[in-house]
């Protein structure tokens, strides 16, 4: 299906495709369930719910009298998300409703567990945002943040970034740190804030603070023949042949301005990234193409007192 999100002017639509799909191995998910005793939890709230992907996840994960809400700031998605329900066994278990992360339309105490996914690394003020979390959790609940340092992506070696320059990958790593840091300099939120998040949970008064890291690797090596390593390269494919990098180009030269890149290099580096992406997805067509995607991806919980 590829991502037929994509273009689409809401929040994050290039990120909701085939691959979001192959995150998490259902084993370690079962285990983070153990863990969190979520066989105690009825009222679950899933905040920046997106299309659903994260709460549907968990849903299989709670008892069958548990309930799901899905909250998220674009009425696009959470029509994505009511529409996708029934395919993914939630009718019935799983309400959408739009609202804001800042300001979360819930009593005080109202869910056994509050939860997001790739969210907080969107927000100028994670901390705000982890403190309404934790209010509309009820004491003895849990909170979980699933968030990812996204800069460590620019550091994977596949067989295409192996052979480049020591210059090359200095200067991705450059132009993807300054991006992140114009995000921030915006008030947009920071791509790797994941490696923070547990001190942020330790301010806000969290207890049995526990961290882990996602154990899913995505191996793609040729014939490419699963349906994890086809979404993967489908999606590298279409990204190198639209010429979008981590952001679109524009966007891409806004965050490097405010980051404090100096604007004239910007044409160089973004082309020398986009380089190395058609590199990978000429490799992938050739057959060649063998490495492993994503980045490291942190789950933080922690209970309210």
């Amino acid at each position: 299906m590829g991502n037929e999100l994509k273009g689409r002017p809401e929040h994050s639509a290039e990120h909701f495709g085939d691959t979001r799909d192959h995150w998490w191995n259902a084993d370690f998910l079962r285990l983070l369930a153990a863990r969190w005793r979520l066989h105690e939890a009825r009222d679950v709230l899933d905040v920046g719910c997106g299309v659903g992907h994260w709460g549907a996840l968990l849903a299989g994960l709670l008892p069958r009298d548990a309930r799901v809400t899905g909250l998220d700031r674009e009425a696009g998605w959470v029509a994505e998300a009511r529409a996708r329900a029934p395919s993914r066994g939630l009718e019935g278990r799983a309400t959408y409703v739009e609202g804001d992360l800042r300001q979360l339309p819930f009593p005080d105490h109202t869910f056994d567990l509050t939860t997001c996914q790739t969210v907080l690394i969107h927000m100028q003020d994670p901390a705000a945002a982890l403190a309404e979390m934790a209010r509309v959790t009820r004491p003895g609940g849990l909170v979980v943040a699933a968030e990812p340092n996204n800069l460590t992506e620019s550091l994977l070696l596949d067989t295409v970034t192996s052979e480049a320059s020591t210059d090359d990958l200095v200067d991705l790593v450059r132009l993807q740190l300054t991006c992140e840091r114009g995000k921030v300099a915006l008030g947009e939120g920071d791509n790797s804030l994941g490696d923070r998040v547990p001190g942020l949970f330790a301010a806000q008064g969290l207890a049995d603070i526990a961290v882990y890291v996602n154990d899913k690797a995505t191996a793609v090596f040729p014939p490419y023949a699963s349906a994890e390593q086809r979404a993967v390269v489908d999606e590298a494919r279409d990204r190198a042949a639209r010429r979008l990098w981590n952001w679109t180009e524009d966007d891409a030269r806004r965050l490097f301005v405010a980051g404090g890149g100096h604007p004239p290099s910007f044409p160089g580096l973004f082309e020398r990234a986009l380089a190395l992406r058609e590199r990978g997805a000429r490799a992938m067509d050739a057959g060649t193409y063998h490495g492993v995607s994503g980045g490291v991806f942190y789950v933080v919980s922690g209970r309210k007192v």
